[in-house]
């Protein structure tokens, strides 16, 4: 994959779609070389990002899901975009979970982005004609 090509994977936005998108990703990643941790890290992220998107974009109604993936150079990092014509929701406006709190106490969601937000170092929404678009970008180590 050259550096400035940008491979795309359009899938129905199910969680029986996750495979898909783990072997997509897994795909561009395989000529960096990258470690096991910042793959497990992607892992993660990645099925945070299209398992939120599967369960809740679309309320009820079937849609889809066009994930794109780009190699960036100086520092070495993969950019992947994940885009829905689903309802417009913006994760990042969610205030981070407190993890001192006990799990009683705290408020159900936003543990599922948080991890993202940790484990990526760019994490940026949008929403452009009638799109979701989610960025993350991770330094490929």
């Amino acid at each position: 994959m050259t550096n400035d090509e940008i491979k795309e994977l359009t899938v129905e936005a199910k969680v029986e779609n996750l495979l898909h998108v783990n072997n997509f990703v897994g795909e561009i990643l395989e000529p960096l070389n990258c470690s096991m941790k910042t793959r497990m890290q992607l892992e993660l992220a990645v099925e945070e990002i299209f398992v939120n998107i599967a369960n809740y974009a679309y309320e009820g109604r079937t849609g889809m899901a066009v994930i794109t993936g780009s190699v960036l150079e100086n520092p070495l990092r993969l950019r992947l975009v994940f885009m829905d014509e689903g309802t417009p929701y913006n994760p990042l406006i969610r205030k981070d979970p407190d993890l001192e709190q006990s799990m009683e106490e705290r408020s159900i969601g936003g543990l599922g982005i948080y991890l993202v937000k940790k484990n990526v170092e760019e994490v940026t929404y949008s929403y452009q004609d009638g799109k979701n678009v989610l960025t993350l970008c991770k330094h490929i180590q």
